[in-house]
């Protein structure tokens, strides 16, 4: 079965990520794969505690990967195993999907230079507290979800929409309006 990798770390903001990790598991094609840069239980913004089942390092040598999904949060550590990561599926056209303010390692791989995106870390905010940006803004496109290719990014607010388009990445819809039926579903429309 293909693996589909969650980046999972301290801060992150979960509910993120877990309506698409519940669309993949509904699919029955793919082993959902916690990784991190260590073994040790991560804590997201909520509280709550995940317990990796792979590290960074570990997912470097897998072969059968499929996407890689990463959650915005409140922690920006972007250690170089996983600027290798990113880098690796990246340039084999596999899923690299990231949200909020998740794109931030994206950009940090280099690979958004090449690829349109949106993220909620806007110039505006990121001069507002004070940091720097990193982001190619010439890719930037003011939008809850942007597909380029095989990179899906985000706004944190657009979560539903973001499991939808990693969903229909994999080809889970029949057509686009089961995908908008799904879409309306989940938000309550």
């Amino acid at each position: 079965m293909s693996k589909i990798l969650c980046f999972i770390y301290n801060e992150m903001a979960d509910f993120e990520m877990v309506l698409a990790c519940q669309f993949l598991k509904y699919m029955k094609k793919f082993e959902l794969i916690p990784v991190a840069y260590s073994m040790e239980p991560v804590m997201s913004n909520p509280g709550l505690v995940y317990q990796p089942s792979a590290t960074v390092k570990q997912a470097l040598e897998y072969d059968d990967i499929e996407g890689l999904i990463i959650p915005g949060g409140w922690n920006d550590e972007q250690r170089e195993e996983l600027t290798q990561l990113i880098q690796k599926l990246y340039s084999k056209g596999i899923l690299t999907a990231a949200i909020c303010a998740g794109p931030q390692y994206l950009a940090r791989a280099g690979i958004l230079d090449n690829s349109k995106f949106t993220t909620t870390l806007t110039k505006e905010y990121l001069e507002s507290i004070g940091k720097e940006d990193f982001f190619p803004r010439e890719n930037f496109l003011r939008q809850n979800v942007v597909r380029d290719g095989h990179v899906i990014t985000a706004v944190g607010n657009a979560f539903v929409d973001f499991a939808a388009e990693i969903a229909d990445y994999f080809n889970m819809f029949s057509n686009h309006e089961e995908k908008q039926g799904y879409i309306k579903h989940f938000k309550a429309i």
